[in-house]
């Protein structure tokens, strides 16, 4: 089976994070061509920036929706490859804010 999670950076610098099980190059394509009237419809061109494949159907949902789940820079960091970074966002990301104060 050829499944993929994918990031796309749409023309307004926006991310979208998705799922293509019948191929990469041809989701694409039909994000290219607007062929579905979703998020990136409005947002074209749209340009690949991260993909990862899958054996199974089941571990690439749980991927897509931890990534839809990420915060930007936590993206970008992904996008870049910067695992370092990812592993700091990742704890940052379980602190409390700090206090104001005001309490």
């Amino acid at each position: 089976m050829d499944i993929h999670v994918y990031i796309l950076r749409c023309a307004d610098n926006s991310y979208y994070v998705g799922l293509a099980r019948e191929g990469l190059d041809s989701r694409i394509g039909d994000h290219h061509s607007g062929r579905y009237r979703g998020y990136t419809y409005s947002r074209r061109p749209v340009e690949l920036v991260w993909s990862q494949d899958f054996l199974w159907l089941t571990d690439a949902i749980v991927c897509e929706r931890r990534l839809k789940g990420w915060r930007r820079e936590k993206k970008e960091a992904l996008i870049r490859g910067d695992y370092a970074a990812l592993r700091e966002l990742a704890r940052t990301a379980s602190r409390p804010p700090p206090s104001t104060g005001s309490g």
